[in-house]
């Protein structure tokens, strides 16, 4: 087994999930063979979930299935338990290809639902391998060498690597593309296209996605044969988990942090989750939460996978907790204890708060979402609050201070916006190590140039010294700024560059002297004479030429003979 596949398999169980129902079927029940119950009871997981109940026995069959749901209602094994039914294992006579197919519009969902369906393909020792982008290619390369029958990915990587020969998908019967309509949002769907006509078209194709927009539908229809569509759980549409407690605060911007400083310190308060709009408010809210004493790290897109990862560590085991994040990791990460999620920044629609908010409240368990609303906000809250049905058009203003704050979130009235030092018990981000995943930086992310650019020295502008001043004032024949070896070089070139021959004419006649300069010196310095004999070179210049040079000939009402020497 490979050492990426070994990885989901060692040490990574199932999380026990909140409490279903007890009305609900087990797993035995809805048909899953021996050896997936006894890996999925062994994690804590006996009966399923809505999802699981309606999608199991549909997609057991091979029927192709269209699932509305969104994350945190349990589809991953919705779909994975199928697929675990489908693929043979390496003592089942595969031959290493993969069989099955997961698309995945991120890098943090592909690698949770990889862990899941391993955990539950355990005892069989099924092999799924996640494939993304930001981390180098060949420790997947050769773990694709080594046998995958489950192959979870995003489309970037999966294309790359099926244009280099490392990947062939003829061989697989299953397909499933996951969170449809977040790959739509993202401008993948032309790539997911391009996927599916790479696939044998004998196959059982499984679609799930929160929201059906037009596009969706559209690829549905052409790509799945006679599908059964179910819905289960709470969409886009119906709103967020009834499970999760909901409060609005119009804010001043000037004061957020200061609110979440103390939302942060209520009790019960477990591992929470912060949205912002923009990466840069993710990295000033986190350096503002961490200098507070809070255990805190940011993740977004402008971090590279080591760094995304390393932080995500941290927030499952504890070590950190709270995670702001950009709306990239909106969806995608699972991790059991969110008690809190806050969008610091007002969301831009109605899917993007469902979906922030669904990172608590998940597979039953209750949570808080806290949302600020700024002035500039409301028009926009005000069409989320209508379309979700929330019933709060006009958030209550709000600021630290305000007694109802403390009531709503049960935050003791004595914090102040400082975590106290006895309560710094978590080991923080440092004490999880980054790992080098290789792959380095994006050849997209290089400067125009490349190393000839960093040779010359990074940032300079055009006409800037090696030493980052500006080498000559444009349209200025003296130096400017610092000298040295490169400004003297400078310098140099533009001496010996040939005079620019210019007539001025006045009543159509030659100025004196400009017709000397006109035939002869450009010649004579373009014949190789040395830039000091040559007519018109910095030194011999004559003075009244240069008066004429400047304000032109006459300029001043004198005639030109009056200026001559």
């Amino acid at each position: 087994m490979s050492e990426l596949t070994q990885d989901l398999t060692d040490g990574q169980e199932l999380a026990p999930t909140a409490p279903v129902r007890p009305e609900a079927p087990t797993f035995a029940e809805l048909g899953a063979r021996a050896e997936t119950v006894d890996a999925l009871a062994a994690a804590g997981i006996i009966r399923a979930f809505a999802i699981q109940e309606y999608a199991l026995p549909i997609a057991l069959r091979g029927a192709d299935l269209i699932g509305q749901a969104p994350t945190g209602t349990g589809k991953t094994l919705g779909f994975g338990v199928p697929l675990l039914e489908r693929v043979f294992a390496p003592d089942e006579g595969c031959d290493g290809l993969p069989q099955a197919l997961v698309v995945v519009p991120t890098r943090e969902l592909g690698i949770q639902v990889a862990k899941d369906i391993a955990a539950a393909g355990r005892t069989r020792g099924v092999r799924v391998l996640p494939i993304y982008g930001g981390v180098a290619y060949e420790p997947q390369i050769e773990a694709l060498r080594k046998g995958v029958e489950i192959l979870v990915g995003t489309p970037g990587r999966l294309l790359d690597l099926a244009k280099q020969k490392h990947l062939r998908l003829h061989g697989v019967r299953a397909l499933v593309l996951d969170e449809a309509d977040r790959m739509l949002d993202l401008g993948f769907l032309d790539d997911v296209e391009r996927i599916l006509a790479m696939l044998p078209e004998d196959r059982q194709t499984m679609l799930f996605s929160a929201t059906m927009p037009d596009p969706i539908v559209t690829l549905s229809r052409r790509f799945l044969r006679h599908p059964i569509t179910i819905h289960a759980g709470h969409t886009a549409e119906t709103g967020p988990s009834p499970q999760t407690e909901q409060f609005v605060y119009r804010t001043h911007s000037m004061n957020k942090i200061e609110i979440v400083a103390r939302i942060l310190q209520a009790e019960s308060r477990g591992l929470t989750m912060i949205f912002t709009r923009t990466k840069r408010a993710a990295d000033r809210v986190s350096e503002d939460l961490d200098f507070r004493g809070f255990a805190v790290a940011a993740v977004h897109g402008d971090l590279g996978q080591g760094a995304r990862e390393r932080a995500l560590r941290a927030f499952r085991a504890g070590k950190i907790d709270t995670l702001v994040a950009t709306d990239v990791a909106a969806r995608g990460i699972d991790v059991s204890g969110v008690t809190h999620v806050i969008n610091y920044d007002c969301p831009e629609d109605q899917d993007t708060y469902t979906h922030r908010i669904g990172r608590t409240g998940r597979a039953g368990a209750s949570g808080v979402a806290v949302t600020f609303v700024d002035w500039d906000d409301m028009p926009r809250w005000r069409i989320i609050d209508k379309t979700l049905g929330l019933d709060m058009p006009e958030p209550l203003e709000t600021y630290h201070t305000s007694p109802h704050l403390y009531t709503d979130l049960h935050i003791p009235p004595e914090v102040t916006s400082t975590l106290p030092t006895a309560e710094r018990t978590r080991a923080g981000l440092a004490a999880e190590v980054e790992e080098d995943l290789g792959g380095g930086r994006s050849r997209r992310s290089e400067p125009r140039g490349g190393s000839r650019d960093r040779d010359r020295g990074r940032g300079r502008g055009r006409g800037e010294s090696a030493r980052g001043g500006r080498g000559r004032a444009e349209g200025s024949r003296e130096p400017v700024g610092d000298s040295g070896p490169d400004a003297a070089e400078a310098t140099t070139g533009e001496a010996m560059r040939t005079p620019r021959r210019r007539r001025r004419r006045r009543a159509g006649e030659l100025v004196a002297g400009e017709a000397m300069a006109g035939t002869d010196a450009a010649p004579k310095a373009s014949n190789g004479l040395p830039a000091e004999t040559a007519p018109g070179a910095a030194g011999e210049t004559p003075r009244p030429r240069r008066r004429r040079r400047r304000g032109g000939a006459g300029s001043s009402g004198t005639p030109a003979e009056a200026t001559a020497d």
